[in-house]
C-alpha cells in the first residue's frame, strides 16, 4: 500500500511529499480505495511528522546545534508498520547512516517509543542512491578496472580500444568519479572565482605546479566540486597515462575502516600512493578518526615528496576544520589555499545566460533573467536548478516563460534566498556611498548634493523593500507619497540616460545585497 511519505528536515517541523512507502513494498494504490481511508493515511503521515518535530526539538538540545545539524538533521522518514512497530530511518549516504546507527540508534528507539507505538527504529541509506565506483586493489597491486586513457582527439577510450564508444568514454570517466559535464569550458569565471579557477588551471598543466596541495574553499554550491572534475578532466588530456582518484572525505573514511576490518591495509597504502593526483572533496568530514586522518596525513607527504598533485575542498578555511589533528591542518595550508567568494550579480548573470544557450528552443526575456540573478542569491547551484526548473515547467504546460510565471512557480526557491532589507540599512549604505549625513535623509534642504543621494534612497527603497509609498515617504522625515512615486520614476528614467547615476544605482545594489 503506497501512500504520499514524508521528505523532513529534522526539527523544521516542515515537510514536503516524497513518496514514502509503508509496509515496506511498493505497490500501486488500489482504485477501490475509498476517499476515507486515504484521509486516514494522510493523517497518519502528519501525526509522524509532527511526532518527528517534537522528538528533533529534544534531541537538539541533548546533542547540541553543531552533532544535531551534522547527524540528526538529514535523517528522513521513512516506512511505518503497524504490524511489526517497525519505523524506518533514511540518511544520504551509507556512511553517515552507519554513524548514526553506531552512535544514537538507541536514543532514537526510545524517543520513538515514547512518542508512539515504535518497538523498532530501522536506520540505513536512502534507497536508490547511485553506488561508488569499486576501486579496489587486485592481489598483484594493479587496479581491478584499467585507468582510463585519452586518445589524440582528447576522447576518453578504454584500455586504448581504438573506436570505443561514447558510452564506453562516459563509463571510464565514471570508473574514476568524474562527471562529464564538469569541465573548465563548462565553468563560468569572474572577479569571485578567477584566482580559483586559473589555480586549477595551473595544478592540471603539463608543467608542474608552484604549489601543491590546491586547497578550494567555498561555500556550499560555489563551484569548487566542479573545478575539481575540471582538474581530473584537464590532466587526463595533459597526461594520457596518468593515474587520478577522486573521492569525498567521507569515502576515503569509509574505505579505510573496511581495509582495516579485513586486514588489506598494505594493499590500500599501495593503491593510494600510486595516483600521480588525488582530488579529496569535502574534507571538512575527516572527523573522530584519528587513524584516518593519520593515514591521510602520511599519503600527502608521499605524494608530495614523489611530486605528485593533491587538490582539497571544503566549505571552510583549513583552521577552521573541527576535529581534525594539527599536523594535517598544517599540511593541508602548506600549498594554496584558493577562495571561491559567493557570486555577484555580474556572475549569476553570465551564468544564467551561459546555461540559457542549451536551451536555444526556450524564449526567457531578459527582465526574466534580470530577476533570477537578483533574487537567487545564495549560491550558483540553486541558481541554476531554478532556471531549470522554470524552462522544464514551461516546456510540460506549453506556457510561456515571463516574470509572473517565475514568482509562482520559484516561490520555495524565492523565499529560502530573500534578504530582508530595511530602509535604516538603505539609508545608510547610500549615505555612506556619496557621503553625506545621515540626517540630510529626513532634512527639507534641496540642495542638489542631498537631494540625489535621497531619491536614489527613495527609489532603492522601493526596489528592495515590501513598504509602500507612503511607509517610505515616513522614513524620509515624513514626505508625502507623491514625493516619493517622483523620486522613484526619477531615478528609473536617469538610469536609463545617465551612465554616471545607472552605474551609482548598481553599485548600491551589490553592497546592499551582498
Amino acid at each position: 500500500m503506497c501512500v504520499g511519505g514524508l521528505g523532513l528536515n529534522g526539527g523544521s517541523g516542515a515537510f514536503g511529499v516524497t513518496g514514502t512507502v509503508w509496509g515496506g513494498k511498493r505497490a500501486e494504490a488500489s482504485p477501490a480505495k475509498g476517499k476515507s481511508g486515504h484521509a486516514a493515511e494522510d493523517q497518519d503521515a502528519l501525526d509522524l511528522a509532527a511526532d518527528w518535530a517534537d522528538i528533533c526539538q529534544g534531541l537538539k538540545k541533548d546533542l547540541g546545534p553543531q552533532l544535531f545539524n551534522q547527524w540528526i538533521r538529514p535523517i528522513q522518514l521513512g516506512a511505518f508498520n503497524k504490524d511489526s512497530g517497525t519505523l524506518e530511518l533514511f540518511l544520504p549516504t551509507e556512511f553517515s547512516a552507519n554513524w548514526v546507527a553506531d552512535r544514537f540508534a538507541d536514543r532514537l528507539t526510545l524517543a520513538w517509543k515514547i512518542a508512539r507505538d515504535v518497538r523498532h527504529v530501522r536506520i540505513s541509506a536512502q534507497p536508490g542512491r547511485r553506488a561508488m565506483p569499486d576501486l579496489r586493489l587486485a592481489r598483484d597491486n594493479t587496479p581491478t578496472r584499467p585507468a582510463p586513457v585519452l586518445g589524440d582527439s582528447g576522447r576518453v577510450h578504454g584500455h586504448a580500444t581504438e573506436g570505443a564508444s561514447a558510452a564506453t568514454d562516459t563509463l571510464a570517466l565514471a570508473s574514476i568519479g568524474l562527471d562529464p559535464s564538469l569541465t573548465f569550458p563548462t565553468f563560468v569565471t569572474g572577479t569571485s572565482n578567477v584566482l580559483a579557477f586559473n589555480a586549477a588551471q595551473r595544478m592540471a598543466a603539463l608543467e608542474a605546479p608552484q604549489f601543491s596541495p590546491l586547497y578550494l574553499k567555498a561555500a556550499t554550491g560555489q563551484g569548487k566540486t566542479h573545478l575539481m572534475h575540471a582538474i581530473g578532466h584537464a590532466f587526463l588530456a595533459n597526461h594520457p597515462r596518468a593515474r587520478i582518484f577522486y573521492c569525498s572525505a567521507e569515502r576515503f573514511m569509509v574505505e579505510f575502516v573496511q581495509a582495516l576490518r579485513q586486514n588489506q591495509m598494505i594493499e590500500f597504502k599501495s593503491r593510494l600512493r600510486g595516483f600521480d593526483l588525488l582530488l579529496v572533496d569535502d574534507i571538512q568530514f575527516i572527523i573522530g578518526k584519528a587513524s584516518a586522518q593519520e593515514e591521510l596525513l602520511y599519503t600527502i607527504d608521499a605524494l608530495l615528496a614523489e611530486g605528485k598533485r593533491l587538490v582539497f575542498a571544503a566549505d571552510r578555511s583549513p583552521q577552521a576544520l573541527d576535529g581534525v589533528e594539527q599536523r594535517l591542518l598544517s599540511r593541508l595550508s602548506m600549498g594554496l589555499v584558493a577562495d571561491i567568494i559567493p557570486a555577484d550579480i555580474e556572475l549569476r548573470r553570465s551564468v544564467l545566460e551561459h546555461r540559457l544557450a542549451r536551451f536555444t528552443s526556450v524564449d526567457v526575456p531578459g527582465d526574466v533573467i534580470e530577476f533570477l540573478a537578483r533574487t537567487i542569491n545564495r549560491n550558483v547551484r540553486e541558481l541554476v536548478g531554478g532556471l531549470n526548473k522554470l524552462i522544464a515547467y514551461a516546456q510540460l504546460t506549453g506556457q510561456a516563460v515571463c516574470l509572473q510565471l517565475a514568482e509562482e512557480q520559484l516561490t520555495d526557491i524565492l523565499s529560502a534566498n530573500r534578504k530582508r532589507i530595511t530602509i535604516d540599512e538603505i539609508q545608510r549604505t547610500v549615505c555612506q556611498f556619496y557621503r553625506v549625513d545621515r540626517q540630510e535623509m529626513s532634512s527639507k534642504r534641496r540642495a542638489r548634493a542631498v537631494v540625489r543621494p535621497r531619491q536614489v534612497a527613495m527609489y532603492l527603497s522601493k526596489v528592495l523593500t515590501p513598504r509602500s509609498y507612503p511607509e517610505i515617504g515616513r522614513k524620509f522625515g515624513g514626505r508625502d507619497h507623491s514625493t516619493v512615486i517622483h523620486a522613484v520614476r526619477l531615478i528609473e528614467d536617469l538610469r536609463t540616460r545617465d551612465a554616471d547615476i545607472d552605474g551609482d544605482v548598481r553599485s548600491l545594489l551589490r553592497q546592499l545585497e551582498s
